[in-house]
């Protein structure tokens, strides 16, 4: 290409075309500590890296002279309809992107007809979620040295409506993420630079800090000591509240407290997705955390494949990591993925503009979809399979 292609320069959404664009939008929204803290990942950052090239590494072999007028993208999961093969993820801290952000991803998804995962430590409570905003509803839980945090944010999702509780593993000896150490001078303190990056976005610093107050972890304050439930700077100060001493005996302790579905996040390996579904979870979450935990870690698009062949119609196989594209989301579901968990593709979207910015996400990738299957001569998710791939993902970079 003899030329090099210019960032998306303009602020209307209506006019970003991919995920690509909502982003260049967003980053110029936010002082720059708070964007690298939806960007980053740990360490060197090659299990972030992995996750793009893994999935760049297959490509499509496509069927031709087939009518796929009236194509659809629903699926289904535990039992219900989803419009598309998406699940807005959980993601912690959004009040410091937006103003009841949880709120706004939550509506958003809704409208489009998918899941909503709340994370634990949002900015607001679960009990508010379920009143304002409607739709599917899944509750995401870290386990803390505390056990009452946990057994008290299951409990509370049950008595309002969650309809799954998304057992999270795989953080709890937190990632060195060294872009947020060098952000802050101690926990929740900007250095200078980054306070002064702040003064040249005013209306983050009004509508985010002035306002509405600093954003707190709000379904679990009531635990912490007074000024520790901040959510600025938190991935400073939530690593020390996590327990490392979480087992597979654990989940027989959810499903004790717990009466919905249960699905276990963090899982990377076949022996590991065979013990849960042995468990009788009702689900896995494939996922490297998005490149923010373990470094130089597999993606989860390069275990899939394996993945999906042992564990097949014994529970829901679901997949994060790197998604930008409704193709990325075809590929997953031709590996045996039933569905994507969507991070930093919506956050883009509401860091760009609340609400409007995440069903603008939303719209982009499952028009992607949607031409992607009909491209590829498919008329629903169900005519996907690996014999429309060619290439590994473990070649990935």
């Amino acid at each position: 290409m003899p030329w090099r292609r210019r960032p998306f320069r303009g602020s209307d959404i209506a006019r970003a075309i991919n995920i690509a664009d909502l982003r260049e939008i967003a980053r110029r929204q936010v002082p720059n500590f708070i964007f690298e803290y939806i960007e980053g990942g740990a360490e060197d950052e090659a299990t972030l890296r992995r996750n793009r090239a893994s999935l760049e590494a297959l490509r499509f072999v496509p069927r031709t002279l087939v009518n796929t007028v009236g194509r659809q993208q629903r699926i289904e999961l535990f039992g219900r309809e989803c419009a598309a093969p998406l699940i807005v993820a959980p993601t912690g801290g959004n009040g410091m992107v937006h103003p009841l952000g949880d709120i706004a991803l939550a509506r958003a998804a809704a409208g489009a007809g998918i899941p909503f995962c709340l994370s634990t430590v949002s900015t607001v409570r679960l009990e508010r979620v379920a009143a304002e905003a409607g739709g599917r509803l899944w509750m995401q839980l870290y386990v803390m040295d505390d056990r009452k945090v946990a057994e008290s944010i299951v409990t509370r999702a049950a008595a309002n409506g969650f309809e799954a509780l998304v057992f999270t593993t795989d953080a709890n000896v937190f990632g060195s993420r060294e872009w947020d150490r060098r952000n802050y001078r101690s926990p929740g303190k900007p250095t200078a630079r980054n306070l002064l990056d702040a003064l040249r976005h005013p209306r983050w610093l009004y509508e985010i800090l002035i306002r509405h107050g600093v954003p707190r972890f709000e379904n679990f304050a009531s635990f912490l000591p007074p000024g520790g439930a901040t959510a600025l700077g938190g991935s400073t100060v939530i690593p020390k509240l996590f327990s490392p001493s979480i087992t597979w005996d654990d989940i027989g302790w959810l499903r004790g407290i717990w009466p919905g579905k249960l699905l276990v996040k963090g899982v990377l390996s076949v022996e590991d997705a065979v013990r849960a579904a042995e468990l009788g979870c009702d689900g896995i979450i494939l996922t490297n955390h998005g490149g923010r935990q373990l470094d130089y870690c597999v993606s989860a698009i390069d275990v899939l494949p394996e993945v999906a062949q042992a564990v097949r119609g014994r529970l829901t196989l679901l997949v994060d990591g790197g998604f930008r594209r409704g193709s990325d989301v075809i590929k997953a579901l031709a590996l045996g993925a039933q569905g994507v968990m969507l991070g930093r593709a919506t956050l883009y979207g509401l860091t760009a503009a609340g609400e409007r910015g995440v069903r603008r996400a939303l719209e982009i990738l499952t028009s992607e979809i949607d031409r992607t299957l009909g491209q590829l001569g498919c008329r629903s998710v169900a005519d996907l399979g690996p014999h429309l791939l060619r290439g590994s993902p473990s070649r990935g970079a």
